[in-house]
């Protein structure tokens, strides 16, 4: 009987090392493509409702309605891309232009400047280099700290390669999001046997909080904070300013981790005060603001649809996910991180005949 139960004992722990070696041989396999796939996942639950709608509208055909949904989101991505792309593009060039033609100025400084504690006296001094002679002050700077600014070069070119790299990932996560839609009752159906294995009766309250969360997060978290970036980047072109769709991008960053755009604008601002005449430079400022406060009215409106997340919570989760996955991580990890949360604060708070 001993040498019966020892040998059972046995199988069972190769079973569960052939387990173990299995799941973790899926996971390096997978990994490369686990961010695209989660952020597959987090698009197609967001967009599902509507989803559902236009597949009533358009007599039930699911493939269809998946296939206009996956071409929508294609165009609302690259079209505005390649249009920011060209135009920040032509926005370097001008500057280029306008710097080695000696055309680029930078207004003085106020006395007030002079009167901030601690930079104010060295920043007035630069600031007031800058406005004489922009191109003498570079040439004095360069060579002391020449091995900085090959730093930084380097650093925007690492960041504009991470940011095209993300581009393309993020097209492909809407293509996955399509198949998802198409195939979206197996999908429910797989999801909800799942969750059956894992916490039991109480699946059904698993998945619609999960859910509920995503969608919540994605409507009043990455919604607002894109359209924000929207409102900047039109704001930027229409008043001629260099590189709008880096600065956009820049607005978008700060707008997901709750940060305000006026970080990006404010400086902006200044510059446009510089090139443009007061009146035509206060709408600017003034439009600029009013963007900055726009998540003011806008998160009751779009958060207040699901469930409440801390502020920290989404901060954490968008940088850690910047810093673990890249650009395309300053997303799905503020999803994700929300996700877990509420799901932890459910279970915390809930007794164990309701989860």
């Amino acid at each position: 009987m001993k040498d019966i139960n020892d040998n059972r004992s046995i199988e069972l722990l190769i079973r569960i090392g052939f387990l173990i070696l299995l799941v973790a041989a899926s996971f390096m396999i997978l990994a490369p493509f686990m961010i695209i796939l989660i952020w597959g996942v987090i698009i197609a639950i967001a967009q599902f409702p509507l989803f559902k709608k236009s597949v009533n509208a358009l007599g039930n055909k699911k493939s269809l309605t998946a296939v206009l949904f996956t071409l929508a989101g294609l165009i609302v991505i690259i079209i505005p891309s390649l249009m920011l792309a060209e135009s920040s593009a032509s926005g370097y060039q001008n500057l280029l232009r306008a710097f080695e033609e000696g055309r680029l100025t930078i207004p003085p400084p106020t006395e007030n400047v002079n009167e901030w504690p601690l930079i104010g006296e060295n920043l007035y001094i630069i600031w007031s280099e800058a406005s004489n002679n922009l191109l003498e002050l570079l040439s004095k700077y360069d060579g002391q700290h020449s091995e900085e600014v090959k730093g930084f070069i380097g650093w925007l070119l690492k960041t504009l390669t991470s940011i095209g790299l993300t581009f393309l990932q993020f097209i492909v996560s809407i293509i996955i999001a399509g198949v998802l839609l198409a195939k979206a009752d197996m999908g429910a159906k797989t999801s909800k046997e799942f969750a059956k294995r894992l916490v039991g009766d109480n699946a059904e309250d698993f998945i619609n909080l999960t859910i509920g969360t995503i969608r919540s997060v994605v409507q009043g978290i990455l919604g607002i904070a894109l359209i924000q970036a929207l409102a900047s980047a039109i704001l930027l072109i229409i008043f001629n300013v260099p590189m709008p769709g880096l600065w956009a991008l820049f607005a978008l960053i700060l707008a997901t981790v709750q940060l305000s755009p006026l970080l990006i604008l404010g400086p902006i601002s200044v510059y446009v005060f510089s090139v443009l005449d007061t009146v035509p430079a206060t709408v600017f400022t003034v439009l600029a603001v009013l963007i900055s406060m726009s998540d003011g009215f806008l998160k009751p409106l779009f958060l207040g649809r699901g469930v409440d997340i801390p502020m920290l919570v989404i901060l954490l989760g968008a940088i850690g996910g910047l810093l673990a996955f890249g650009v395309l991580g300053l997303f799905v990890g503020a999803v994700v991180l929300a996700v877990s949360y509420k799901l932890m604060e459910a279970w915390l708070h809930a007794d164990n005949s309701t989860f």
